[in-house]
């Protein structure tokens, strides 16, 4: 079959939308979360149900075709597609089920957390979700998942119960503890390595509403903060979260005017339990490291919690980060964050994200994750809307990370990982899981067909 007859009829048996150079939507269709990746695919397969999937691996691998995978489009690190190849695009498969006496939710592939939050709410229910709802599902799920309610019922994939997959020689599984229980080992954690997730089943909790909002203090404060928080949130009831930021306060509401673009140290929370539990959990942040300016803890739906940051980040900025897992924020490292406390530009920020309690409840090698005996994973992240500011917000992120990165355990959260890092640093995120992994990714991608991620290539 000539190449010409091979693309008729690829196109011709799709339900979904094939969009390629030069059609009319092709510039939208191809534009990336992190404005400041530009990459052109040949063609992008907007993939209307698990058919056509099927049919874009098989096209991919048959016409030696670089293949990129988009759920939400939020990879960092522009993972989500290719120059001069195909990216399938999961973006149509937006299906949710809930099964309220199970507590269980079926979730299609091209699903934002903020799609899931919204059915699951009209049950009083939620599971592990990061803290930005624009965020898709596959992508955070696949590389562990942490989130508002980690320290309570886990990472993302602790919650997991199984998930239906693409393969790169086009078969259509279903994996599980008990149906390829390697390959379902290896996806928790492994990224998007194994093939194209087309659906997840994840485990349910009863979170309604929740006491969140913010503390600020005044940056001065910033190490008496950090150094009252490394005590304080590690020993605290698993009912309550908060994570540590560095951050310039928003132009708008909430936040009181006065406070407009200061730069300032706070903390995140959330908490499930009782208003009156958290009023007097959270009463030793307001007295304790030193006076706060804003306490901003209410009640509220979760989902509200979950999309409260989505309008500062919209699709296009400028991203650049690196991250790393932390067992101890020792006055030395403590030190050297108060030094890199000023961000450079309105919308960066530092945040520490707790991720003991029933994180550590699994052991570090129950699944492709690695760092169960983490207690933060720390992100640092430049962001600004001008390209003006690359070099700037690159230069600060650089910097402060490799002042704080020998006070790490060496490997980092996968979806914190820049495309630039290198493979060592991939080595060191799964650490002796990777020679596991590898081992999986020889018998299920031998060929290394799914390799732009963050690659495990197939051992041997």
């Amino acid at each position: 079959m000539s190449t010409d007859t091979a693309w008729d009829t690829f196109q011709a048996a799709l339900r979904g939308a094939l969009i390629q150079t030069g059609d009319p939507d092709y510039e939208p269709a191809r534009r990336l979360y992190n404005g400041m990746i530009d990459k052109h695919p040949r063609l992008i397969v907007r993939c209307g149900n698990v058919a056509d999937v099927i049919r874009a691996v098989h096209f991919a691998r048959e016409q030696g075709l670089p293949l990129a995978v988009r759920c939400g489009g939020h990879s960092g690190a522009g993972l989500g597609s290719c120059d001069d190849g195909m990216v399938i695009d999961l973006s149509m498969l937006r299906g949710i089920r809930i099964d309220p006496a199970m507590r269980t939710a079926r979730v299609e592939g091209g699903c934002t957390w903020g799609e899931v939050d919204h059915v699951t709410h009209a049950f009083g229910l939620a599971t592990v979700s990061g803290i930005i709802s624009t965020t898709g599902v596959g992508g955070l799920t696949l590389g562990g998942g942490h989130g508002h309610l980690s320290r309570q019922y886990g990472l993302t994939i602790d919650n997991l119960l199984e998930a239906d997959l693409v393969l790169a020689d086009g078969r259509f599984v279903t994996v599980s503890e008990t149906q390829h229980p390697e390959l379902f080992w290896a996806i928790r954690g492994g990224g998007g390595n194994f093939g194209v997730v087309t659906s997840f089943l994840f485990q349910l909790h009863p979170v309604s509403q929740v006491n969140a909002g913010p503390t600020l203090w005044e940056l001065e404060h910033a190490g008496a903060v950090l150094r009252w928080y490394r005590n304080f949130i590690t020993v605290a009831p698993e009912s309550l979260n908060g994570f540590f930021a560095f951050l310039s306060v928003p132009p708008g509401p909430p936040f009181p005017e006065h406070l407009h673009n200061k730069q300032m140290c706070g903390i995140v929370w959330c908490h499930t339990g009782p208003e009156e539990e958290a009023d007097r959990l959270l009463a030793a942040a307001v007295h304790e490291p030193a006076e706060p300016a804003l306490h901003g803890v209410q009640p509220m739906p979760y989902p509200l919690l979950q999309g409260a940051f989505d309008d500062l980040y919209r699709p296009g900025l400028h991203w650049y980060w690196r991250g790393d897992f932390v067992t101890e924020l020792s006055d030395a490292a403590i030190e050297r964050h108060v030094e890199f406390a000023a961000v450079p530009t309105p919308l960066s920020t530092m945040h520490l994200y707790p991720v003991d309690g029933a994180v550590h409840r699994v052991g570090r090698k129950d699944t492709a994750f690695s760092y169960r005996e983490a207690k933060w994973s720390e992100v640092i992240v430049g962001v600004d809307p001008d390209p003006a500011n690359r070099d700037r917000i690159i230069r600060w992120t650089r910097n402060y990370w490799e002042a704080l990165h020998p006070f790490s355990v060496g490997g980092a959260y996968v979806n914190f990982i820049m495309d630039d890092e290198g493979q060592e640093r991939v080595r060191a995120t799964y650490r002796d899981n990777y020679v596991r992994l590898a081992r999986i990714k020889a018998e299920y991608d031998p060929d290394n067909l799914f390799r732009i991620n963050h690659n495990i290539p197939p051992a041997g």
